[in-house]
């Protein structure tokens, strides 16, 4: 379906050609035909399937088409969102897509000028987007009103669930006027009961429209699965960056903390990365992606929760350095890359805990990720190691107190050898029984393990130098 067989007013089918497009993807040949026609819309769909277009496209028709009938300062639309990325994201596509409208459009998010915002927000804006904190602050101080809202969308709903601002959500939903008053728009990535509750709640009588996971993921994302140990995972991600085509690489990790460790390690092996996450300053924050969106950063470091607030397109890669715990993280994640239509590969590594999560993330995504298997000469070891200690090497009390009993004689509690090297902490864990790869990937899985198994026994007899030997020491 095309643009122009839709009722969009002219206006806004001027911004949609400056941007390039002339066909409706998936979702919004399902949602703009409902939306447009003024019913509310609840929608399944994942970041990068062009949900931010169709209710955009919904609320400029709509309030082109109504005479503005409430205060000259007062917003017309509010688009919820999560994240501050997200928010940004929205602005930038809403200021390409109304430019021909004559809108105002103010973007409220933490982390900027609070002052700014606030006069900004109270000089007056048509549609208003943001998070949910920041514009309850403002509402509180009788900055701006909601009650000349007429249309709303709620992006990323079941985030908003994630990140413990459902509370938040409701108080502003109801501070709006009644659901039969306005249009409701909202979008998820998953319409569970929650999300679902909340549609029936503060909207009236949704339509549900959806695009599955499995649609979004076989054809445009190539997918490919190592599995390695953890000690290798850092070697097989040099063996690849150094591989040629990938200018523009997102690498997922599951802590702010492993995000950190890995810059550092990265950048000591001269790879320029940068870690985004929720720590990271706003500014800086922003500087990154705009770096990493104009090609000058080739890798970004990035957690699951900062993640869902990214559109950038021209990502050739997406590497799970960790499999997400969650299997819709997953589809998030790999939606980084094949934006709009474009092609994109995703390159997941499962060591021996990771492994435990791709049978969900399998069944959740209907279809098998393709396993590769890593040969020797794909490992580059670094050459540089980072200060920082890696986050497996965190202190443990798992047997009771420093050193295990009170008398436990002169090396109770010391920790190492100040002779031992640092890179002895992070050798493999003793295999226990079968390897979760195996309990997981079948087969495929065992010898996926068995595998980098060898591969471990064998580097540790080769690399090490004999004077590295540990010598015989005398009792002091």
């Amino acid at each position: 379906m095309k643009f122009i067989e839709l009722p969009i007013p002219a206006e806004v089918l001027k911004g949609i050609e400056d941007t390039g497009f002339t066909d409706c993807t998936p979702i919004q040949e399902k949602a703009l035909p409902i939306s447009l026609s003024g019913k509310d819309v609840a929608g399944q769909a994942q970041t990068g399937t062009g949900k931010t277009a169709a209710f955009l496209i919904s609320v400029f028709t709509r309030l082109l088409n109504q005479p503005k009938t409430g205060g000259a300062h007062h917003p017309r639309a509010l688009i919820l969102a999560p994240t501050r990325e997200l928010v940004v994201q929205i602005e930038k596509d809403a200021q390409a897509l109304g430019r021909h409208a004559g809108f105002t459009i103010q973007a409220i998010y933490g982390g900027v000028d609070y002052m700014k915002q606030r006069d900004a927000l109270k000089a007056g804006a048509d549609v208003v987007i943001g998070t949910p904190g920041r514009l309850i602050d403002y509402l509180k101080q009788k900055v701006y009103s909601l009650k000349d809202i007429e249309a709303l969308v709620i992006d990323e709903a079941d985030r908003m669930f994630d990140m413990g601002f459902i509370a938040d959500l409701r108080y502003i939903l109801r501070k709006l006027p009644t659901y039969d008053k306005r249009q409701n728009l909202l979008f998820s990535a998953t319409l569970n009961t929650r999300v679902m509750e909340l549609a029936y709640e503060f909207m009236n009588m949704p339509e549900k429209v959806s695009v599955t996971p499995e649609q979004m993921t076989a054809e445009r994302v190539e997918q490919v699965l190592y599995h390695v140990a953890r000690k290798e995972k850092f070697p097989l991600l040099l063996g690849l960056l150094r591989k040629v085509g990938m200018e523009r690489t997102m690498i997922f990790v599951n802590t702010k903390r492993e995000a950190e460790y890995l810059q550092d390690r990265l950048n000591a092996n001269e790879f320029p990365a940068k870690v985004i996450s929720g720590d990271v300053e706003q500014r800086k924050r922003l500087k990154i992606l705009a770096d990493f969106k104009a090609g000058t950063l080739p890798i970004m470091i990035a957690t699951d929760v900062a993640s869902r607030g990214i559109h950038i397109d021209g990502v050739t890669h997406v590497i799970n350095y960790d499999l997400p715990q969650d299997s819709e993280d997953y589809v998030h994640r790999i939606g980084r890359t094949a934006r709009a239509g474009a092609e994109g590969m995703a390159i997941s590594f499962a060591d021996e805990d990771g492994a435990f999560y791709l049978e969900g993330i399998q069944e959740f995504i209907k279809q098998k990720i393709p396993t590769e298997w890593a040969e020797d000469d794909m490992f580059v070891h670094d050459y540089k190691r980072t200060k920082r200690p890696p986050p497996s090497e965190k202190p443990t009390r798992d047997k009771g107190g420093r050193s295990g009993s009170k008398s436990g004689g002169k090396d109770a509690g010391r920790g190492r050898s100040r002779s031992e090297k640092p890179a002895a902490k992070s050798a493999a864990p003793a295999e226990k029984g079968a390897s979760p790869a195996e309990a997981a990937n079948g087969a495929s899985g065992d010898a996926g393990a068995e595998a980098a198994q060898k591969r471990t026994r064998r580097r540790r007899r080769s690399s090490k130098p004999k004077s590295d030997q540990p010598t015989e020491q005398k009792p002091e």
